[in-house]
């Protein structure tokens, strides 16, 4: 059975799949869980559009438990994108609102979306990669309000560079961002967009994975990270064997934002 904790329907304005649609194909694929994470990000240069109305997402989630509950899980999930000038905003937000899942994600930098050249265009690759290491480092030790790392390594999908530096130039700090969310009991999440994208490594990268196992790590999600039926669960099945090789016992799903433990 897989468990598909990062989708988007068209509560985030980069999704145009009715969230009908992608219930009924997690369905129809067999998964046995999901979660959806549609975006709430706040100040961003770029666009002012990935803002849920909290509400009405969450109403909308609750009919579709309801609706559905003979045939899937379906579990309240929002990805914050954080800047380190959020934090005490998603904190009020999240202390507000009822979520059972909650994804820690940079997207944006000093407001600059990674999605844009804006954050890129004044630094080299180096400094663009440990610029986005230290930020997500400096939000880790002030932020608590969540329950795994999106992407960790998401600075290497943008860039438009020829080739992605290695994890060993900036080992030292993104050591130190996951001993700070295995301290306060977080986890991370294995996204499976690296193969949408043609990433050359998983993502985060297996090195990252790896690290995290070996600092006593455990808690560990999955995620599609899917805007449309057609990415549900991607490669859930090789990520599955390989977590399992590596040495996990159990993915995570969670419930009011505790942590279930579902052996592989």
């Amino acid at each position: 059975m897989f468990y598909d904790y990062h989708m988007h329907c068209n509560f985030s304005p980069d999704s145009k799949t009715p969230i009908e649609k992608m219930i009924e194909t997690s369905i129809n694929l067999g998964l046995e869980e999901i979660c959806f994470t549609d975006h709430m990000d706040y100040d961003v240069n770029q666009t002012d559009k990935f803002v849920v109305n909290y509400e009405k997402y969450l109403h909308k989630l609750e009919s579709m438990q309801k609706k559905y509950e003979n045939k899937i899980k379906i579990k309240k999930g929002i990805e914050l994108g954080l800047q380190p000038h959020l934090i005490d905003r998603y904190n009020d937000d999240m202390k507000n609102h009822k979520f059972d899942f909650i994804l820690c994600s940079q997207h944006a930098i000093n407001k600059n979306d990674l999605y844009y050249d804006e954050y890129f265009k004044d630094k080299n690759q180096n400094d663009a990669y440990e610029v986005y290491y230290k930020t997500l480092y400096d939000i880790v030790k002030n932020f608590n309000s969540y329950s795994v790392l999106g992407h960790l390594d998401l600075v290497k999908r943008y860039g438009n560079y020829d080739n992605l530096l290695g994890d060993s130039l900036f080992m030292d700090i993104i050591e130190s961002i996951l001993k700070e969310a295995i301290y306060n009991g977080k986890g991370i999440e294995v996204n499976t967009s690296c193969f949408r994208y043609n990433l050359p490594d998983l993502t985060p990268s297996r090195n990252i994975i790896s690290l995290y196992k070996e600092l006593g790590g455990e808690i560990i999600t999955t995620g599609s990270d899917a805007h449309s039926p057609t990415f549900i669960s991607c490669k859930f099945d090789y990520i599955y064997s390989y977590l399992k090789d590596l040495g996990f016992k159990y993915i995570s799903t969670f419930d009011n934002l505790k942590p279930n433990f579902i052996k592989l």
